[in-house]
């Protein structure tokens, strides 16, 4: 009876460590609609934005994260991985969102968005960052 009360309590705790691992090397991306609407939740719910305004947003919004998604999967297909190009071809991306967000918003509620919205949007690290502590590796 010990024996199989162990084993059930083996399984449970491989159950539960397997299933908190992320599928298929972790991070998955969002889709361009996931995209857009998570900015127009921020929006609605700070701005109360008028509903031509949120949908003209979600439309240039996902038509913009689909451009990124394609010349993203260019830039990393062919073998040949550049990260200060793809950076520099997504600054553009990020530029041309700001700009969409400039035509929908008034200059306050833009302001509000970069300093106290835009932030907190971002993915966060875990802590520690998954790098070798400070000082790892050097020979002083």
């Amino acid at each position: 009876m010990k024996k199989l009360g162990l084993a059930v309590i083996t399984l449970f705790n491989l159950a539960v460590i397997t299933s908190a691992q992320p599928g298929s090397g972790g991070f998955q991306r969002r889709t361009p609609e996931e995209k857009a609407a998570a900015i127009h939740h921020k929006l609605d719910s700070a701005f109360k934005l008028d509903a031509s305004k949120l949908a003209m947003l979600d439309t240039a919004l996902t038509a913009l994260y689909r451009a990124q998604d394609a010349k993203r999967q260019e830039l990393m297909a062919g073998g040949n991985f550049d990260r200060e190009k793809i950076q520099e071809e997504m600054k553009k991306f990020s530029e041309a969102q700001n700009e969409i967000l400039k035509a929908v918003l008034t200059r306050d509620e833009y302001e509000i968005w970069k300093e106290k919205i835009a932030p907190s949007m971002r993915p966060q690290r875990p802590p520690g960052g998954g790098g070798p502590p400070p000082g790892a590796g050097s020979n002083k």
